[in-house]
C-alpha cells in the first residue's frame, strides 16, 4: 500500500474484502432460508436418460457448516495478517521481515563456516581448498557479471586475474575496493586539445607500450602529455595508483590501445564505477572474496 498517497485506497481495499465474505455468509443463509420455505424440493426440469431428473436440493449441512468456517477463517485471517488495505495485522508479519529472518538465520550458518578464515590472514585464506571454493562461488554470484566467470574482465572491465592494478593489488587495497567501491574519472580535454592534437598524443601513448607509432607525430604530443596528462599519469607514463590512473606504459588496456579509442579517451574522458558491496556482502563474506581475488594472480603460499 506504500504505492498510494490517499488513505482512501486503504479503505477501498479493505471494504472490498470485507464485503466480499459478508456477502457470501449472507447469501448462504437467504438459499437456506428460500429451500425451507418451498418445503418440497424443486424440480429445475433439467431430464437426463429419460428418467434422471436434476433436483434443487437444500445444500449439506456438512458443507454449509465447511462454507461458513471458510468465511470465519478468512475474518481471522485478515485480523492476523495484513490484507486489510495499510492494516498489518496483529502479528505483523511481512514478506521482508520473513525474508530478513530467513536471511539473519543463513547468515549465522554460514559465519559458522566462516569464523575460522577469519582469525587467518588472507593470503593463507587464498590458499586454504576450501576456502577458494567458497570465493569462487561468491565471485560468481557478485562479481563475474563484469568481470567474467574467469575473471579477466571485458572492454571497460579490469582483469582481475593478472598483475596489473589500478588501485594496487595488496589484500588490504582489494578488500577497500570491494567494500567501499570505486569512481575512476578520466576527464575529457576536449576543450584545450583539439581532435588533431589528440591523435598526436595518442600516438605518443602508443610510444609509450612499445606499439607501433608515428614518430613525428609522437614528438609533437610529447609535449602536450607532460603538460597535460603527466599530472595524473606520470612524466613517463607509468600511472598512478593513488588516484586509479592506469599505466600507459605496458600492454594492459581497458578499452584498447588503437589510436582511435585513446582519441576517444582523451576528448570524452572516461567513468568508471565499481559499486560498493558493503550493504549487500557481510564482512566475512567480503573477507572471502577478497582472498580469492587476491589468489587468482598470486601462487597460494601453500602450493608453493
Amino acid at each position: 500500500m506504500s504505492d498510494f498517497i490517499s488513505d482512501f485506497w486503504s479503505y477501498y481495499i479493505a471494504a472490498i474484502a470485507l464485503a466480499g465474505i459478508v456477502w457470501c455468509v449472507w447469501l448462504l443463509f437467504s438459499q437456506r432460508k428460500v429451500a425451507k420455505a418451498q418445503g418440497a424440493v424443486e424440480d429445475t426440469g433439467h431430464v437426463w436418460d429419460g428418467d434422471l431428473r436434476e433436483l434443487n436440493n437444500p445444500l449439506p449441512r456438512w458443507w454449509m457448516w465447511m462454507f461458513l468456517l471458510a468465511c470465519i477463517f478468512g475474518l481471522g485471517y485478515l485480523v492476523l495478517y495484513p490484507g486489510l488495505g495499510s492494516y498489518a495485522g496483529l502479528l505483523k508479519f511481512s514478506t521482508q521481515g520473513e525474508l530478513a529472518a530467513h536471511r539473519q538465520a543463513a547468515e549465522k550458518l554460514q559465519n559458522s563456516v566462516y569464523a575460522k578464515y577469519m582469525k587467518m590472514d588472507i593470503k593463507q585464506v587464498a590458499a586454504d581448498p576450501e576456502a577458494r571454493e567458497i570465493g569462487q562461488r561468491l565471485f560468481l554470484n557478485y562479481c563475474a557479471q563484469c568481470h567474467g566467470s574467469d575473471a579477466r574482465g571485458s572492454r571497460g572491465f579490469p582483469n582481475l586475474s593478472d598483475h596489473d592494478w589500478l588501485y594496487g593489488g595488496e589484500p588490504e587495497t582489494i578488500q577497500q575496493t570491494i567494500t567501499k567501491g570505486r569512481n575512476g574519472v578520466m576527464p575529457p580535454f576536449s576543450a584545450v586539445i583539439d581532435a588533431k592534437l589528440a591523435g598526436d598524443v595518442a600516438q605518443y601513448v602508443r610510444s609509450l607500450s612499445g606499439l607501433a607509432y608515428d614518430p613525428i607525430r609522437a614528438a609533437r604530443g610529447e609535449g602536450a602529455f607532460k603538460s597535460t596528462c603527466a599530472a595524473c599519469h606520470g612524466a613517463n607514463g607509468k600511472g598512478n595508483q593513488a588516484l586509479g590512473a592506469p599505466n600507459l606504459s605496458d600492454n594492459t588496456w581497458l578499452y584498447g590501445s588503437s589510436e582511435s579509442t585513446i582519441v576517444e579517451g582523451i576528448l570524452k574522458g572516461r567513468n568508471n564505477h565499481m559499486p560498493a558491496h558493503e550493504e549487500i556482502l557481510t564482512p566475512e563474506r567480503i573477507r572471502m572474496l577478497t582472498a580469492y581475488v587476491w589468489g587468482l594472480s598470486n601462487a597460494p603460499e601453500a602450493s608453493r
